[in-house]
């Protein structure tokens, strides 16, 4: 099982990015998929989630109205749209695939990861 997570890059307050995460060696569609961040010095922490269907999302409070996750089953690969980034969202950026999301924002629950993306944001 791989994931490969892209798009991260610098940007400035206010600006967008986009990230994607392509996996293979899985049936996509049976995992609900999460981001995590880890800012530097700190614990890696949930920003959201969404079901296999796509049909249904969570994000954390600190995301919440600015980023937005989406899938593609047909492509393997989930998306995180960044939109009014701020310095705080700075963060190296993980998807990660989970069978059975009973608690879809611990990351204890997750089957596989991907690498990470580094996302910076300047003031």
């Amino acid at each position: 099982v791989q994931l490969q997570a892209s798009g991260g890059g610098l940007v400035q307050a206010g600006g967008s990015l986009s990230l994607s995460c392509a996996t293979s060696g899985l049936t996509f569609s049976r995992y609900a998929m999460g981001w995590f961040r880890q800012a530097p010095g700190k614990e890696r922490v949930f920003v959201g989630h969404i079901t296999g269907s796509g049909s249904s999302t969570a994000y954390a409070d600190s995301v919440k109205g600015r980023f937005t996750i989406s899938r593609d089953n047909a492509k393997n690969t989930v998306y995180l749209q960044m939109n009014s980034l701020k310095p705080e969202d700075t963060a190296v950026y993980y998807c990660a695939a989970d069978r059975f999301p009973y608690a879809p924002s611990d990351s204890r629950g997750y089957n596989y990861w991907g690498q990470g993306t580094l996302v910076t944001v300047s003031s």
